[in-house]
């Protein structure tokens, strides 16, 4: 019933870099291409998302989910890891820059985000997306950027999945895709993503096996 496609255009492309092997090294991707928001399907989008974190990835350690609008980014992305401190962006619903340091302090106090923290900040370099422009997409498994922000008015979505666990990771995005391709303009259709791992290997998502 559910139909991956390659597209006619450029397949969106994450390159997953050699730093983040020791961080969270795995990243899966796809697109959800002309889809239909209402406000209702729109808040069943970010609580399925909720819902996920919470369960099968275990509250973001092994899984985290980042869902951006396509059309306000510029493909190939590249996830990587950084010293905190090199990294600055304008992280979700905030509306200035801050550096990864500053945003670890100051969701230290904020009752969503803080059950997060934990699993990056004791690290020497913290996992990182970016578009080719250098926009942050995320920093995961902490919060997503500002700039690709999701609204009842997006129609292509770019989901990247990063965590610790590879087949879990796959999973989720397979049940995030087909959840939702049902809004699209082509019923139960997934546009594919290609994923270049650091030893050169080239998977494409999402699998959808079986």
């Amino acid at each position: 019933m559910y139909k991956r496609v390659i597209p006619n255009g450029e397949i969106q492309k994450l390159i997953i870099i050699e730093e983040t092997a020791k961080i969270r090294p795995y990243a899966v991707a796809a697109v959800l291409r002309n889809i239909k928001f209402t406000k209702d399907r729109y808040e069943s989008f970010i609580e399925l998302q909720e819902k996920l974190h919470q369960n099968i990835c275990r509250k973001r350690a092994l899984v985290a989910i980042g869902t951006h609008d396509l059309d306000t980014l510029s493909g190939p992305f590249t996830y990587t890891a950084k010293k905190p401190s090199d990294i600055k962006f304008k992280p979700l619903n905030k509306t200035k820059e801050y550096t990864a340091c500053e945003l670890m302090n100051i969701y230290k106090t904020d009752n969503h985000l803080k059950h997060y923290l934990h699993i990056i900040e004791n690290k020497p370099l913290y996992p990182v997306i970016y578009d080719s422009n250098g926009v942050v997409l995320s920093m995961p498994p902490v919060i997503n950027g500002h700039h690709s922000k999701i609204t009842v008015n997006t129609r292509n979505i770019f989901i990247e999945c990063t965590g610790t666990d590879f087949t879990k990771a796959k999973i989720v995005l397979d049940i995030f895709v087909t959840t939702f391709s049902e809004y699209c303009e082509n019923q139960f259709t997934v546009e594919a993503a290609e994923v270049v791992f650091p030893n050169g290997k080239l998977h494409t998502f999402p699998e959808l096996a079986y």
